[in-house]
């Protein structure tokens, strides 16, 4: 009998732990968090010149709780990743967002957030997030067609004050572009060791004299299983210097015959985000928050620290840090302490049941 009574004061105990646990969107009543990878379709991306798929892999992070609360709705975060990466650069290492995302869940306070990431890569390894004939409408992607897939397939609160675009790498230059150009869609920007911010490191004209010797799709397909070749200068001029006319690859190099051309350079400089910020104040005014960040022993750093003096000198407020680190080693950690965070503070959300304002 005392046995029997044990038995019964346990299951009801831990059955009263699990019910709290599942209001604090962790453990077993929420269940774990859903890592999806699905195919969203670019109305945007029909028709590019550089015959890449208009079908984009996207991965999505689905927080603890999102399983089990079936009324709930979350704010989301469109995390864009760098130059040659995909869609899983941030769940795998060295980003590990699931593992980070998962232990801030419960915390008292945090509000945690859907994560989507599509997968940008390209016939040169990347789109630059822009707007071109030859790569397409990426713009457009991420702030329509993508945006409008996720809010018709997820419990999304489908308001710019819940929304927020990131990056990393050329994410962080997509990033910045498409949240100055689009501040109707996104609140929050989130910039990290942002690329292409000026016309030098890995922007620069002159270096694209090695891309000269591609004249083929064949050609391109074999330099961009390369680590460091042509690519990035191909990926530029795709984005930037689009020549329908100019086929097969459908793009102008601001080089030729190993000389500058000026006027194919000043098109590079006009889409640097340096020289995007001056013309988009306005709309960087309308954003609820801003915040950049880049490692001390980042090659990014000088053009980082440019952007955060520009922003200053414009008056476009903004939070800034340099932090010990290089481009990706402390990866992991700032996306655990400072980019879920920064979210989870800027971004509006239904009340979030661990914090101590909201009573069982």
């Amino acid at each position: 009998m005392k046995q029997s009574l044990l038995v019964v004061c346990l299951v009801i105990l831990t059955a009263a732990f699990l019910e709290a646990q599942g209001r604090r969107g962790a453990g077993p009543a929420g269940g774990p968090s859903i890592v999806e990878h699905v195919t969203v379709h670019g109305k945007s991306l029909e028709g590019n010149l550089e015959g890449d798929s208009a079908d984009r892999e996207v991965t999505i992070y689905l927080p603890p709780s999102y399983r089990g609360d079936q009324n709930r709705r979350y704010p989301v975060v469109y995390l864009l990743h760098g130059f040659g990466a995909k869609d899983d650069m941030f769940i795998a290492r060295p980003g590990n967002l699931t593992e980070s995302a998962d232990r801030l869940a419960s915390s008292t306070g945090f509000s945690a957030a859907i994560i989507v990431t599509p997968n940008a890569n390209t016939l040169h390894r990347g789109s630059m997030y822009s707007n071109s004939v030859t790569t397409g409408d990426w713009e457009t992607f991420i702030a329509q067609d993508l945006v409008a897939y996720v809010d018709a397939n997820y419990r999304t609160i489908k308001e710019r004050i819940s929304r927020g675009i990131a990056g990393h790498g050329m994410g962080g230059y997509g990033a910045l572009r498409i949240g100055m150009n689009r501040p109707d869609v996104f609140s929050s920007l989130y910039v990290m060791s942002a690329a292409f911010l000026e016309a030098t490191e890995g922007a620069r004209p002159e270096a694209a004299t090695t891309a000269e010797a591609i004249k083929t799709r064949a050609q391109a397909e074999e330099a961009a299983r390369a680590e460091n070749g042509p690519s990035l200068a191909l990926a530029l001029a795709a984005a930037w210097s689009p020549n329908a006319g100019n086929g097969p690859l459908f793009l102008d190099l601001p080089v030729k015959d190993g000389k500058v051309r000026t006027d194919i350079a000043a098109r590079w400089t006009a889409n640097t985000g340096l020289a995007m910020v001056e013309s988009h104040v306005s709309n960087l005014n309308k954003l609820y928050s801003i915040s950049i960040e880049v490692g001390t022993k980042d090659p990014m750093l000088a053009s980082n620290r440019k952007l955060h003096d520009a922003m200053t000198r414009l008056k476009i407020a903004h939070r800034y840090e340099e932090y010990d680190g290089d481009q990706t080693n402390r990866l992991g950690d700032r996306i655990e302490k400072n980019f879920l965070p920064f979210f989870s503070k800027n971004l509006a959300a239904t009340a979030n049941p661990t914090s101590p304002a909201v009573k069982d």
